[in-house]
């Protein structure tokens, strides 16, 4: 459920798709339901649940997070979404407004539309290499900060988010304004949706491990819609 609701790719750890859905895993939230069945039980009796249910229900969201962030702390998977995210995990969950596209998940997951990606984990190059820019490897942080293809688009990003792309300072900027959020959303955009037409080019000269024939669905999510509602709290 936390994959489908983060829009990315079936291979990203639960982890991972949970804090990109913004959706705490649900043995957390079953353990504050339960808490608050308990209380309800012990004061509904004696009419004191009506005034307590408000404080509860905001301290058991705070528990929630509190056990959350706790459990991120050792992720055993995902490990770079994770460190990026978990310093902001109450900004990330109650932010007001943005929502994540599929392709600024493949971005903030490492899964998608990379040569590591389509090498390692999907089978579907026989090297990880870059092909825009010759590179060995192509990962995310390759395509956001280092590819020489996407300098234009990365000028206008930089121009607006500073020049830090390091991950976790991605997530900060986008955190601070709608700015910038859009700003990611739309070198996301811009350059994945070119990094796939060329796959797809790929795919059907037969330069890939597996030719044209192999398609995305045993993998990927991109018959999803691009975004996802923010869940509101």
């Amino acid at each position: 459920m936390a994959v489908r609701a983060a829009r990315c790719y079936r291979t990203v750890s639960f982890e991972a798709a949970c804090l990109l859905a913004g959706t705490p895993p649900w043995e957390l939230e079953a353990v504050a339901l339960g808490a608050l069945y308990r209380l309800k039980g012990e004061t509904r009796a004696d009419g004191r649940w009506a005034e307590l249910v408000g404080p509860a229900r905001r301290q058991a969201r705070e528990d929630t997070f509190d056990r959350w962030a706790y459990d991120l702390a050792m992720p055993r998977a995902g490990v770079r979404t994770v460190e990026a995210i978990r310093p902001f995990l109450r900004e990330w969950v109650n932010r007001p407004s943005g929502a994540v596209s599929f392709r600024m998940a493949q971005m903030l997951s490492g899964h998608g539309c990379f040569g590591r990606f389509l090498h390692k984990v999907a089978g579907r190059e026989t090297y990880p290499i870059c092909h825009h820019c010759g590179a060995p490897e192509d990962t995310a942080e390759h395509t956001l900060a280092e590819c020489a293809t996407w300098s234009r688009q990365r000028h206008d990003l930089v121009s607006v988010i500073g020049m830090d792309l390091s991950l976790p300072s991605v997530v900060a900027a986008m955190l601070g304004s709608q700015e910038a959020w859009r700003a990611v959303a739309f070198f996301c955009e811009r350059v994945l949706l070119q990094k796939e037409a060329a796959e797809r080019q790929r795919e059907v000269r037969g330069d890939g491990r597996r030719g044209c024939a192999r398609r995305r669905r045993g993998v990927g999510a991109g018959a999803m819609p691009n975004s996802v509602p923010l869940r509101r709290r």
